[in-house]
């Protein structure tokens, strides 16, 4: 029996519910006479604002109640930026479809200044990041880092009102929202190393319907999902699931693919990064790989003090 409606699961942010439009409308698109319904959901890592979210809980606090409501049968698939993600799944759900990457690299935005280069000595610059931070102050021990929670445009008006004078966004979702004139300047991934999965949206499913997997597959990006599958592999050897400065970042160039990752004390004082290539094919193996060479160079020892905090 063919399938005419589908239910989306999403947050209700403003760049959660662009992304499901998206998706909505290119199913919309490939199926003639399909309808699709998006369903905005309001998730742990909403609701808690007042805290740092590596105190919270972590990136899984955005996923669950989506997760839910696909085992619950009340929505048939959910839309995630993967840099959201867990690295393991709930049992009969799967990551079913990678779409298209979108530019994976952080932006740099603020209302006085440039450049990154250019911020003043003692100047303050917002992001809820782990990762961002210890990069940033490796880069720029005299700046002050502010703890900065909630959605893209919460974080421009928290610049806007004066709270700070830069903030460091995804670039992507700067850019979905068509906020482009107010990025000063994208962060090369040779300064600034992207989250895991950054730029890249992905569809989860029931891993046993069948009929939706089919029909979502038109959306499947294959080179975004070696990248990201190869990014994910590091993670998930690097205690993955918990809210650490991990970076990754994977490019592919003909068949050889590229990835450079990092893994830093917070407070800057030790980076640890490594780049590996290899076979496009191999993404997962070289992930692994790229985990290994990064704890044996002392990342094992960084990640348990922060476990053990």
């Amino acid at each position: 029996m063919s399938i005419n409606r589908i239910r989306i699961a999403t947050r209700q942010s403003p760049l959660a519910m662009w992304q499901a439009g998206y998706v909505r409308d290119q199913l919309c698109r490939i199926h003639k006479g399909l309808v699709v319904d998006v369903i905005g959901l309001q998730t742990q890592g909403d609701r808690i604002v007042d805290v740092p979210l590596s105190t919270a809980g972590g990136k899984g606090l955005f996923i669950k109640e989506l997760e839910q409501s696909l085992l619950d049968g009340n929505t048939d698939i959910a839309v995630h930026s993967m840099k959201d993600v867990t690295v393991d799944l709930p049992d009969g759900l799967a990551l079913s479809i990678i779409l298209k990457r979108d530019d994976p690299r952080d932006v740099f935005i603020s209302n006085r200044y440039d450049r990154l280069d250019d911020l003043p000595q003692g100047a303050s610059i917002g992001t809820s990041s782990l990762r961002r931070q210890c990069q940033l102050r490796a880069y720029r021990s005299d700046l002050l880092i502010q703890d900065l929670r909630g959605n893209v445009g919460t974080r421009i008006r928290k610049l806007d009102e004066g709270n700070c004078d830069a903030i460091i966004l995804a670039a992507a979702g700067v850019r979905r929202l068509g906020l482009h004139n107010r990025i000063r300047e994208y962060l090369g991934t040779d300064r600034m190393i992207p989250a895991i999965g950054q730029g890249a949206m992905g569809i989860e499913t029931r891993a046993d319907d069948q009929q939706i997997l089919e029909l979502v597959t038109p959306l499947n990006d294959e080179q975004t999902r070696l990248q990201v599958e190869s990014e994910r592999a590091v993670s998930r050897r690097l205690y993955g699931g918990c809210q650490l400065p991990i970076a990754a970042n994977a490019s592919i160039s003909g068949k050889t693919m590229t990835i450079c990752g990092l893994v830093g004390r917070i407070d800057g004082s030790m980076i640890i990064s490594h780049t590996v290539t290899g076979d496009v094919k191999q993404g997962e193996t070289l992930g692994l790989q790229l985990a290994e060479k990064l704890l044996a160079r002392g990342a094992d020892v960084i990640l348990r003090d922060l476990i053990n905090a």
